[in-house]
């Protein structure tokens, strides 16, 4: 079966910046899974993917406009050091602060007082990566899945 729209796949995934080590792999973990054509990964990574069936391996590089889009100067928030709770902070140090919007990640600049300035920017941002994917599995999604826009049960969301 091969990957396409409102399929279900799961993959291992290896990225790196290109030409350089390893990042982060899936290798020692469940696969993960994915709805396709809902925005559930970045966009170069999902076109790649099209047409593949389980048990194929690709190397893909994404230029950074297709992974998680350019650099944005000037993308920084001042935030009461509150909402970090008691971890220490220290600049250049990724933490997940807690939005209106969700999780977010951002990256440490400056630690005051009573004050953190943070980079908005997603810590990929500007950065080619070059992913090694194996498919796994390539299934039809549920309706269910379609509607909620995200892969339920093994390898995806419980409600």
């Amino acid at each position: 079966m091969k990957i396409e729209k409102d399929r279900v796949v799961r993959f291992h995934y290896t990225v790196s910046e290109v030409g350089q080590e390893p990042i982060e792999s899936s290798k020692d973990r469940e696969p993960l899974a994915i709805l396709i054509g809902h925005g559930n990964i970045i966009p170069g990574l999902e076109a790649a993917m099209m047409d593949k069936e389980a048990g194929e391996n690709f190397g893909v590089d994404v230029a950074s406009a297709d992974a998680y889009g350019e650099r944005r100067e000037g993308l920084t928030q001042r935030v009461p050091k509150k909402h970090f709770g008691n971890t220490r902070l220290v600049p250049g140090q990724q933490v997940i602060l807690q939005t209106n919007f969700g999780p977010r990640a951002v990256t440490v600049q400056k630690v005051g007082m009573t004050v953190v300035d943070v980079d908005l920017n997603h810590p990929m941002a500007g950065k080619d990566l070059h992913f090694d994917v194996e498919i796994v599995e390539v299934r039809e999604a549920g309706e269910e899945e379609v509607q909620h826009g995200h892969v339920h049960g093994d390898g995806g969301h419980h409600h």
